[in-house]
């Protein structure tokens, strides 16, 4: 079996295999920006600026890329022309909890068969989010792209849909579809479950969660 691995993208050798995937899927393969030249500045690498990017290796070899945005700016560009689903709207997210957006995820299409991948990048994800005290994801997905994750999203892990919008920063012409994900609600539902998906996804995962709904309790009582 091959071995999947996660980790931050922290120095010079990460960074440059994580831009050649972004060059790989954005560049080569979608045409949905014309460089990688912006990508992954180095003051995004530094722990204060707000944003990690993981990288996926699998038996060595760069596979996947995802980044994590934390406190996402809820102010949106009148030219992205969002529309949100019936009963909600800006303040309804902001009130549900603290939001870390998942943006420039991607995987090689050479590895795109093996879940692992995805799952080994989300539950990273996940765990360091966990641990800095948010509660929800907020990602974009387009619709009817034919590597788009929305059904994964939405059947396998329970992401909501909560609006649409039709621009975007990247150059596609599909529907930018808007999701938001409960975490804990998420990790409640599926931690005893047999399903191999999942115990892909939390495995590691289940002491944290035990930790955070402890001291959850105990700040209710």
């Amino acid at each position: 079996m091959s071995v999947v691995t996660v980790s931050r993208i922290e120095g010079a050798g990460d960074r440059a295999a994580a831009l050649e995937v972004v060059r790989q899927v954005f560049c080569v393969e979608k045409n949905w920006i014309a460089t990688v030249q912006d990508q992954i500045p180095d003051d995004e690498l530094s722990p204060e600026h707000g944003i990690t990017w993981f990288l996926a290796k699998v038996n060595g070899q760069p596979a996947g890329v995802l980044r994590l945005l934390y406190d996402p700016s809820f102010n949106l560009p009148p030219e992205y022309a969002v529309e949100f689903v019936p009963g909600i709207d800006v303040e309804t997210l902001k009130r549900a909890g603290k939001y870390v957006e998942i943006g420039r995820f991607m995987i090689l299409q050479t590895y795109r068969r093996n879940p692992r991948v995805a799952l080994r990048l989300m539950r990273a994800a996940t765990a360091e989010v966990i641990e800095r005290d948010y509660t929800h994801f907020i990602t974009d997905v387009f619709e009817g792209e034919v590597h788009s994750p929305l059904n994964f999203h939405k059947r396998v892990l329970g992401f909501e849909v909560v609006g649409h919008h039709l621009f975007g920063e990247l150059n596609c012409s599909s529907t930018r579809i808007i999701l938001t994900l409960d975490i804990l609600k998420l990790l409640n539902r599926v931690k005893d479950s047999k399903n191999r998906i999942y115990h892909e996804l939390t495995d590691g995962l289940r002491g944290m969660l035990e930790r955070k709904a402890a001291l959850h309790r105990a700040m209710l009582s």
